[in-house]
This record gives structure tokens, sequence and C-alpha cells, in this order.
């Protein structure tokens, strides 16, 4: 009886703290925050207390259309999926077919890094840490809209130079969680798709969910994602492929599979049906430090944050000290965030199908409301923030001011014609098409381009399809003392991709 009285006393109190909460209000904010940031859609999805109190969609799910998203409404939630991949492995873990201090070769002899040494002691818990010595993003442009296999990646990797001391920085690899989505596939013998189907999906009620472009089926409620031109006006770029890079950042879903999740994870593992799908003990250790990052102890951020790092598919902290665990994602043309305060048992989804999006800006005006603190406009700082941002970033206004007019190419079209191969990625196929000139990838055709003259032996680069994440780029044709073609060598200002990896020696 006692038991059932403290039981029904704290429904009473966190369904009052969820009534204190204005969410005509909240609702009115998200809807200006979404008309000034100018992004076509969002859907946004509130827990509290294990319950799903907010869900609604904003703007258009694809512009120059009426159609508005809803909670249904399926986004690409790109590395949120890193969650559920680290779950995945925890699941192994306590089925006793590997042990998160395994020795990554035990499993894939395959796997290699930047050092022999070094690969032989990587574990499967530093696949999931970002502390192996990659740099951030370093090596993306293996896989990125490539159609090499998952193994494929994975057996480049040694190719991407180290950026730090093994487990002695930090740098966010997509790579390494590839590579645990090969590792999974290889000790199973099922596809991710199958794995995170079967035991997270299903059990957890993600109805909406699917794992792959190809799965839409008949589903017409799946949003468009978006880029942005140098004029700020959205537009609808193509949906990309990323099914051999599936535990990284394949996952598609909607807010209200996304809520069910979080409710999942705020209970450690149980979901509503009572299934366990892991242990209080790999709990704690997806959600303890493995990679901590350094912080202003003087002066405070704007979250108030005391502590921050990395732990198992997920980024750690506190907000304005509550224990906040949270990831975003990044897809061609869609930004996302889930944010959890698990000792309020709040947490917030917020899924977008837009390069500029105010994701962190309305999951703390959730969190404000919640708590009860000030209500911040996080939207109008943030905006300025980014704007600025955009407007400081001359590099491509940079290179084409320093174009000098009237200039000619010193290298004949016949002698810039053939083959070139980086190690990390393959070939690249430079050819004479009628009048044009046009690189193509060996391994990622939705990457050819066909070139024109930019500046004595340099060449811009003008992508057949549109690409999200990057737009003006040259490359530029290399020369020995003798005037004979060495190679080529790109460059394409973006914060994503790093093409100067792939620069290649020409072979034939």
């Amino acid at each position: 009886m006692k038991k059932l009285f403290i039981l029904l006393f704290l429904f009473a109190v966190s369904t009052s703290i969820a009534q204190d909460v204005d969410l005509k209000e909240l609702d009115a904010y998200i809807s200006k925050t979404v008309k000034d940031w100018g992004i076509p859609g969002v859907s946004v999805g509130i827990v509290k207390d294990g319950e799903i109190v907010f869900e609604k969609g904003y703007g258009v799910m694809e512009v120059g259309k009426r159609k508005s998203p809803d909670e249904h409404t399926l986004y690409a939630i790109a590395s949120n999926t890193k969650a559920f991949t680290a779950a995945i492995i925890a699941q192994l873990v306590e089925e006793g077919k590997l042990n998160w201090d395994d020795k990554v070769q035990r499993h894939l002899p395959y796997f290699e890094v930047y050092d022999p040494t070094i690969s032989g002691m990587i574990t499967v818990e530093d696949l999931l840490s970002h502390n192996v010595g990659l740099g951030t993003f370093s090596g993306d442009g293996i896989w990125y809209k490539s159609e090499l296999s998952t193994e494929e990646v994975v057996r480049r990797i040694k190719f991407v130079p180290q950026a730090y001391e093994f487990r002695d920085g930090y740098g966010y690899s997509n790579l390494m969680f590839i590579t645990a989505g090969d590792l999974i596939e290889k000790i199973t013998g099922k596809s991710f798709k199958e794995n995170v189907t079967e035991r997270l999906l299903y059990p957890v009620g993600m109805e909406d969910t699917v794992v792959s472009v190809q799965d839409f089926g008949n589903n017409k409620n799946v949003a468009s994602p978006h880029a942005m031109n140098d004029k700020n006006e959205n537009y609808v770029i193509p949906w990309a492929a990323w099914d051999n890079v599936q535990s990284t950042g394949g996952i598609i879903s909607s807010v209200h599979d996304m809520s069910k999740w979080m409710i999942t994870n705020m209970n450690h593992g149980v979901t509503a049906s009572n299934d366990t799908l892991f242990t209080i003990q790999n709990r704690n250790n997806m959600w303890n430090l493995h990679n901590s990052f350094g912080v202003n102890q003087v002066r405070r951020n704007s979250t108030g944050s005391q502590y921050a790092g990395y732990g198992l598919g997920w980024f750690l902290g506190d907000y304005h000290g509550h224990f906040r665990v949270r990831h975003g994602g990044g897809y061609d043309g869609m930004i996302s965030t889930v944010q959890m305060l698990p000792d309020e048992k709040l947490g917030v989804v917020v899924l977008t199908n837009g390069p500029k999006a105010p994701t962190n800006a309305i999951a703390y005006a959730v969190f404000d409301r919640f708590l009860s603190r000030d209500k911040k406009d996080w939207s109008t700082e943030m905006l300025e923030g980014y704007d600025n941002w955009k407007k400081s970033d001359t590099r491509i206004a940079d290179r084409k001011e320093k174009q000098i007019k009237g200039t000619q190419p010193t290298l004949e079209r016949s002698e810039i014609v053939g083959t070139y191969h980086a190690d990390i990625y393959g070939n690249f196929y430079v050819k004479q098409k009628g009048k044009d000139l046009v690189l193509e990838w060996e391994h990622t055709p939705l990457l050819n381009s066909h070139l024109t003259h930019f500046n004595y032996d340099s060449y811009e680069i003008h992508w057949d399809e549109p690409q999200a994440w990057y737009s003006f780029g040259t490359v530029t044709f290399e020369k020995d003392a003798y005037g004979t073609v060495t190679g080529i060598s790109f460059d394409v200002p973006n914060d994503d991709f790093f093409f100067y990896e792939m620069n290649a020696k020409k072979v034939e």
C-alpha cells in the first residue's frame, strides 16, 4: 500500500510539472522560430515522465507545396543512429558474443588504421568513443555517396592520416561507427538493418521507422531534403542512400518514434511493454564519459556547462547543472537533435528538412520552460550567430576574387586526360567527352562533374548532381620540373568533407 501511495504521488507531481508548462505558448514560440529561420519544415516531440506530452509538425514537407509535416513524418536522423549502434553492441556483449575490451582485429582481421601497432590495440569500446587518433570527419570522402560495401570502406581506413595520439584526443569519426556496423554484421551473420529492426525498432514500437530510402514503399509522409543556394533560398535535393553506412547514420524516423526511443533510454533500456533491451550496467557504460572535453570553468558557455564529453554513441554533459545526454545528426538537407535530461525524465527531439536548422534553439527553449528557467530567446540569439558565421565564411569569395582573368592552361587536354589514383579512395578518371572535360569518380558516380578552366592549370568543378554540403571547388593538375603531369589536387572549401585527403597521382 505504501509503495502504491508513493507511485501515485510521483505521478501526480510529474503530471503537475507537465501541466505547469504553457504548451500553447511554447507552440507559438516554436512556430515563430521556424518562420524566422526560414526552414521548410520541422517536427518536434517532447517526453516527460515516460509519456509523450507534445508532438507537432511545422512548415511544409517540401518547398512549393502546401502539405505540412506531422509527428509521423519521416526525416533522416543521421548520426542519431549511433546510439542505436552502441545499444546493439551492448546487447552482443550481454549475449557473450563479444566483450567491450575485445580487440577489433579479433573479429575483423582486415581492420587497420594509420599504424600497425595501434591497429592491434583498438578495442570495441574505442570504436564508439571517437578517440582512436583520426580527425573529425576525416576519411568521410571514402564512404559518402559511395557504392563501396561496408567492408570495402573499412579496408580503406588504414590510409586515413593520424591526427592525434591514440586515446589522447577527440576526433568525431564516422568511420569507426561504420566499422562497428561491420563488426555487428560479421558477428551476427545478419545485416545492420536486420539487427536494428529486430533488436530495437520492433521492441520499442518504432513503427514509422525505416533504415533505407528503399523502404519508403507507399508511405507519402516523407519530408523532402533541401539545400540552400547563395541567395539563402531552399531548394529540393534528392534523398541519398546511406545503405552501406547504416550504422553511422542510416536510420530514417519520426518524432513520434524517436520519442518512444527517448522514453526507453531514460527508462534504462526497458520498453513500454517491459522488455529489457540492455542492462543497467551497460546503460552506465554508454552514459559514462569515455572521452572528456575541456570546458571553460571560469566563463561558462550559454548552457552553463560544467563538464562535457562522449560516452558510447552519446554526447554527455549538463544543461545548467542538469545531467544531459544528447546527439545531433546531419544528413544531406536534414539536421536533427535528440536531447534528454534523464534525472528530470525530460526529452526533446527536433527533426528538420533544411540545412539552416534551429534544432538547439528549440531544444533549449523546451528545457527552460520545463525547468522553470527564464524564457531566454534562444532563437534570436542563435539565428544572429548563425548569420554572422555565414557572413564570416569568405573562403569561396576569396578564391574567386584571386582568380586571374585571361590565363591559359599550360597543359594540353591530351596531357591531363587519364587515370588518377588515391589509395584512400581509388581511381578518378579525367576524360574528354566531345567538347567537355569531365571528372568521373570510380566509386561515387553521384560526384561526377564537368570541368571548366578557372586559372592556369586549375579547373572549376561543376557537379552533375546537386550537393548539399559544398558547391564551388577546383581541381589542379600538378606537374614535375619537366612539365609532365603527376597528379591532381582538390580544393573544395567546406566543413564536412576533406577533398584534399583524396589528392591523387596520375597512373596512366
